[in-house]
């Protein structure tokens, strides 16, 4: 949830007496920021699996969330149909995580579908060039699992195809 001028990262909070702080996008961070705001409202809308079943738990399942260690947590979004998923996954370390195991319910390749740390964020592009495939390999109390780089200070989205 955004109040007024949080999707440009406005410097101080909006008041009603002034109005947004729009010479902020003359900079390029402040419009990475609109940027990934417009492109995370965009995968919202057009994945069900992020939307259909939001205040039921039957839409969300837990990967893992003990991974104190690495500082992350992973998760599934499932729509009405659960053969229709997404999985989340969210890095709290300026670290990057390399060769990251994680569960995943089915096998197949897994597109990448947004990357906080995109460079047309004002990121670091790291991430896994647009897919990984996953393996036959049990994690997490999942049948499967990929091997992903988590960028720092990350969500990365993925989606079975």
């Amino acid at each position: 949830m955004l109040f007024m001028g949080g999707e440009i990262g406005q410097w101080w909070e909006w008041n009603h007496d002034d109005s947004l702080q729009w010479h902020l996008l003359e900079y390029a961070p402040h419009r990475g920021l609109q940027q990934y705001v417009a492109d995370l409202n965009r995968l919202y809308q057009s994945e069900p699996a992020l939307y259909q079943v939001d205040f039921d738990w039957q839409g969300f399942q837990w990967i893992d969330l003990h991974d104190s260690d690495n500082s992350t947590l992973t998760y599934i979004r499932y729509a009405q149909d659960q053969s229709e998923c997404i999985v989340c996954a969210c890095n709290f370390t300026p670290v990057p995580r390399e060769q990251y195991r994680m569960g995943v319910p089915r096998l197949g390749l897994y597109r990448e579908l947004l990357n906080s740390d995109s460079e047309i964020y004002g990121g670091s592009d790291i991430g896994n060039g647009g897919s990984v495939s996953a393996d036959p390999i049990p994690w997490h109390d999942q049948p499967f699992s990929l091997l992903v780089t988590l960028p720092p200070l990350s969500v990365v989205f993925f989606k079975p195809s």
